[in-house]
């Protein structure tokens, strides 16, 4: 792509004086804003709000994704200055401009200057970069969206940790932004966090000619890429994920194992742990489970189909493979501990809970084994009058 269009200047009074002219039309100005909110809500809700604020996290991102096709597309067919052509320049042209700066001799630019174009360009990517591995993280760590039927859960965790180190370096990336809109603004005695808002900047010296915006060809492209993403993630929701239990408890193992306490879903624990489980009912943890042959044969068959190396979830893979304790309570595994180190105590000692054994009280999916992030409903504590 050609340089931008650069004006060489000395500040004067005149130049301060100088008519300002709009320079970024109403798109950029609104694409900025918005991009800055939908992404300070994303690091925000991805950091610190855990499970509960998933879906604001989710919706964030989803915008963020959005509004870069959109100013992908504004780049190809906007006005001058919101043009990549005006400001996308080689690695050549950056850093002659950067040099020229710490020398004291920089160029003016009526809209981006090269440094500030290839911040456009790193932003830009590192969002397209979240919002890829955020979809395949949660298909595969949580078996929810899109890819959930066809990415493993090995592949998922390994996206969510390139999701998190993307999300650091796109923090880096807005400190490096705001530092160099602050130096730029007192550089040139020119407000860019104001122009970027009225759409206005002081035109020192000749004006690169007009080019005319084609806003409806813009609108019809997005919304073809949109119709087309929407329908795309339509039809993976559709299909059944990878690796993940659907059916409902056997019958024969909710009752007998239900009779002293609630079932777990077979795939919380390995078919070794179930091995022990079934090979050591007559003292069940202080009680005489014993069961006649034939049904402890059927209960063993069915834990060994269902257990956790069968399936590919968080849960399967974390906690179901943990090693256990000699007591075999997967609630005292390191995995489980970790996935559950946000709620007290207290809340798994009361009545509606009833105990940390007792998954359907807070996971609505339990009885399948999916354990759905989305399905967790955690139960207030109920005091007696």
């Amino acid at each position: 792509m050609a340089d931008a269009t650069h004006i060489d200047i000395t500040l004067t009074d005149d130049a301060t004086r100088a008519p300002r002219v709009r320079v970024w039309d109403r798109f950029v100005r609104l694409f900025h804003w918005s991009l800055a909110a939908s992404v300070a809500i994303a690091l925000a809700t991805g950091f610190v709000g855990g499970p509960r604020l998933l879906v604001a996290h989710l919706v964030a991102g989803v915008l963020a994704a959005a509004l870069v096709v959109a100013r992908l597309a504004w780049g190809f067919l906007g006005p001058r200055h919101a043009r990549f052509a005006d400001f996308v320049v080689g690695p050549g042209a950056t850093i002659a401009h950067l040099r020229a700066a710490l020398a004291g001799r920089p160029s003016h630019h009526l809209g981006h200057n090269p440094l500030g174009g290839a911040m456009v360009v790193a932003l830009m990517l590192a969002v397209a970069a979240l919002s890829l591995t955020g979809a395949v993280a949660l298909g595969g760590a949580l078996k929810e969206g899109p890819l959930a039927a066809t990415i493993t859960f090995a592949t998922g965790r390994a996206a969510r940790e390139a999701h998190e180190w993307i999300a650091f370096a796109l923090i880096g990336l807005i400190s490096l932004h705001l530092a160099g809109v602050v130096l730029e603004s007192l550089r040139t005695s020119e407000n860019l966090a104001a122009a970027m808002i009225t759409g206005d900047k002081r035109a020192r010296g000749a004006t690169a000619p007009a080019i005319a915006a084609r806003p409806t060809l813009a609108v019809l492209v997005v919304v073809a890429i949109c119709a087309v993403a929407t329908q795309l993630t339509l039809a993976g929701m559709r299909r059944p994920a990878l690796g993940v239990p659907t059916a409902p408890l056997d019958a024969s193992y909710a009752r007998e194992c239900g009779a002293c306490h609630a079932a777990p879903s077979p795939a919380i624990a390995s078919s070794k742990t179930w091995r022990r489980v079934m090979a050591g009912l007559d003292d069940h943890y202080g009680d005489n489970a014993s069961l006649d042959a034939d049904t402890a044969r059927a209960l063993s068959q069915y834990l060994d189909a269902n257990a956790a190396e069968r399936w590919d979830t968080q849960v399967s893979r974390r906690v179901g493979a943990a090693s256990v304790g000699e007591d075999l309570r997967v609630t005292r595994t390191r995995a489980w501990t970790r996935l559950h180190e946000d709620i007290a105590p207290a809340t798994f000692a009361a009545k509606p809970v009833g105990g940390a054994i007792n998954c359907a009280a807070c996971h609505r999916d339990a009885a399948t084994g999916r354990f759905s992030v989305f399905a967790i409903d955690i139960p207030h504590e109920r005091t007696a009058p």
